[in-house]
């Protein structure tokens, strides 16, 4: 029986334009970006930033070496800012509904920068900052000094909450992270490009 939904946030809450943040930065002059970060694989200080272990005064200074002539923090902020799009009314009407018959929580490898700019767009867009009306508790790898598709990041979400991975259900636009997830025994869904969360509910998934 399912009890528990636990979401990934970028490309399932949130919609997401990975190359929009590439092509900010290549604006700036830095031509490898690419090569520095991916949606399915990311350098060192990417890796870093989203547990938390540098500072995003850090993690600007350390990108500032990437470009051929000086670049501001707030430049670097607006490029890497660039992939953060909308999130849809109806999906947070989703999660409300959902919410009445299922413990809803958040997962989602995120970083200092991009959580203060998607805490801005939630405060002009709706009226609120975080997702407390949406979910129980909401978890972010910068704050938790760990990141999918590490184990133990799953275990610590099962383990605060005390929930049976056999009643829970893990979604991600991810592979690696579903996967890293039903490694613990969660149940994983994986959101194909192309669907959203209303697709799953249409499809009868839960």
């Amino acid at each position: 029986m399912l009890r528990n939904i636990i979401f990934d946030l970028g490309g399932v809450i949130i919609n997401l334009d990975p190359a929009a943040t590439e092509q900010a930065f290549v604006r700036l002059g830095m031509t490898d970006f690419s090569s520095q970060y991916s949606t399915a694989k990311q350098s060192g200080l990417f890796d870093d930033f989203d547990k938390g272990k540098i500072s995003p005064e850090a993690f600007r200074t350390e990108l500032k070496k990437y470009f051929p002539a000086p670049v501001t923090g707030r430049a670097i902020d607006e490029a890497w800012n660039a992939m953060l799009l909308d999130v849809p009314p109806e999906r947070l009407e989703l999660l409300a509904h959902l919410g009445k018959r299922y413990r809803l929580f958040l997962l989602s490898n995120t970083n200092e920068i991009h959580v203060a700019a998607f805490s801005a767009y939630l405060q002009r867009e709706y009226g609120f900052s975080d997702f407390s009306g949406f979910f129980e508790k909401w978890y972010y790898s910068c704050r938790m000094g760990m990141r999918k598709p590490d184990r133990e990041i799953f275990l610590r979400v099962l383990d605060e909450n005390k929930l049976d991975p056999a009643e829970t259900l893990f979604i991600d636009d991810s592979m690696q992270h579903v996967k890293g997830a039903a490694e613990t025994g969660i149940s994983s869904l994986w959101l194909a490009p192309g669907k959203t969360i209303l697709d799953l509910v249409r499809e009868k998934v839960f």
